[in-house]
């Protein structure tokens, strides 16, 4: 069994990751994503769903097949496994975002006209960029990636540190921010002022990152005040990246000098 690239290959429900970039939760998992070249993982609530061994595919839930989405993970993993040197660079279907919207008690088209915000697809297949501040695996576009890594080499020798606090985001991934903040108390219209609707994310497109420098808390206005920002303000354009919600944005974002996105360089 060959090893496992550094892709993450993404459906609908479920995302196939390389076993190796994920994070073990206890011995069980230790032991067995030793022994993974890929793991199935549920995009909802990120459960591990599966794991392929040198034996084959291991359940790591009861009823794995009664689970939404599986067989088409695997037959990602069979294309991509046929032809394991193109990456498919294809959108997935924007299948489910009217249920999910409709759980937030929002209609899709009044929340586009009234926003201006587009409809984000995710990629089909996401590339590793590294680790962000909390160690966890970055996931990109490819052509996002390598600009991302570009742009912090050349800031780091400016003696500039950019850290990436977060990349790709599903939409059920979006959805779950919002079921969170509701949990503790926050209304829609204050939610929808920080995070865009599901769907509408420029993060569920692998090309917007949120960035941030050492000893500043993430995703804070007072980014502003860095050497980090200083540098993005000067520099970032040159490797593609554009701040997407300056003040006074027409989409109704609260400022976000943390939010840049690839727009190709």
């Amino acid at each position: 069994m060959s090893p496992a690239p550094r892709l993450l290959l993404n459906t609908s429900s479920i995302e196939l990751w390389p076993a190796r970039l994920l994070r073990a939760r206890g011995n069980h998992d230790a032991r067995i994503l030793a022994q993974a070249d890929w793991l199935l993982r549920r995009k909802r609530d990120g459960r591990y769903l599966a794991a392929r061994l040198p034996q084959g595919l291991m359940p790591l839930v009861t009823r794995l097949w009664r689970e939404t989405g599986v067989e088409a993970a695997l037959d990602a993993l069979a294309g991509h496994e046929a032809r394991p040197r193109a990456i498919d660079a294809s959108a997935l279907p924007l299948d489910g975002l009217q249920q999910r919207l409709a759980r937030l008690g929002l209609d899709a088209d009044d929340y586009a006209a009234r926003t201006g915000l587009a409809l984000v697809a995710e990629p089909a297949t996401l590339a590793f960029a590294g680790r962000d501040r909390y160690s966890r695996a970055l996931w990109l576009t490819a052509a996002a990636g390598r600009q991302w890594q570009l742009m912090r080499a050349a800031a780091a020798r400016a003696g500039v540190v950019l850290e990436a606090i977060s990349g790709y985001r599903s939409h059920d991934y979006q959805l779950g921010i919002f079921e969170r903040k509701f949990a503790r108390g926050l209304e829609l219209a204050q939610i929808l002022a920080v995070n865009a609707a599901p769907g509408y994310s420029e993060h569920h497109g692998g090309e917007a990152l949120d960035i941030g420098t050492p000893d500043e808390p993430p995703a804070e206005e007072s980014f502003e005040h860095t050497a980090a920002f200083a540098w993005l303000q000067q520099h970032a354009r040159i490797f593609g990246f554009h701040m997407s919600y300056p003040r006074d944005n027409p989409h109704g974002i609260v400022y976000e000098p943390w939010h840049w996105r690839y727009q190709g360089a």
